[in-house]
């Protein structure tokens, strides 16, 4: 008797200390890190984009205008993680619609610095890259362009970068597509 009194009391004092650590998952509350903001835009994010390009280089233009003949689309496709809210890294390789002898005609890497407001994230890039088409070169530049997002997955952006070659002349690029990030 006195056996099976000690072991229920034990197994109750345990029962009792356990009840006073424990947490139930409805109480349990995660906390954010302070500059998570709305959670459109959140450190620790990593994005994949994939757009439309347009390519413009200095000589198509003359003093008549644009020649039209010159100007080339194609596609790219992107990945950046930003390590906090506003200061991230980013990498993109594009193609154009010519027959090259390589499929990527340029690759890139840029610092981003973006200002979320709200859904709107308008943010500035510069980096460097290195073009395959034509020419093997060096390329190096920067832009400007903003994401619009109004769920936290998923956003649509736009932007134009300046590109100078070391080779050849030095040209514009315009991208504009959507974004999925995690």
């Amino acid at each position: 008797m006195i056996i099976v009194s000690g072991i229920t009391y034990s197994l109750h004092a345990q029962d009792q200390t356990q009840n006073q650590n424990y947490t139930a998952p409805e109480q349990a509350q995660a906390s954010e890190p302070a500059d998570y903001g709305n959670g459109l835009y959140h450190p620790c994010e990593f994005s994949v984009d994939g757009s439309v390009v347009g390519i413009l280089h200095e000589y198509d233009f003359n003093g008549n205008g644009l020649h039209r003949k010159n100007y080339r689309f194609g596609g790219d496709a992107g990945a950046n993680f930003f390590f906090t809210k506003y200061i991230g890294v980013g990498a993109d390789a594009y193609a154009l619609d010519q027959h090259s002898p390589s499929f990527v005609d340029t690759a890139t890497g840029n610092l981003i610095v973006r200002f979320p407001i709200g859904p709107v994230a308008p943010y500035i890039f510069g980096g460097a890259g290195y073009q395959f088409e034509r020419i093997d070169q060096l390329v190096g530049g920067g832009g400007v362009g903003v994401e619009i997002r109004l769920v936290p997955h998923f956003g649509i952006f736009a932007d134009a970068r300046y590109l100078a070659a070391v080779k050849t002349a030095d040209f514009g690029l315009a991208r504009a597509g959507v974004r999925l990030s995690f």
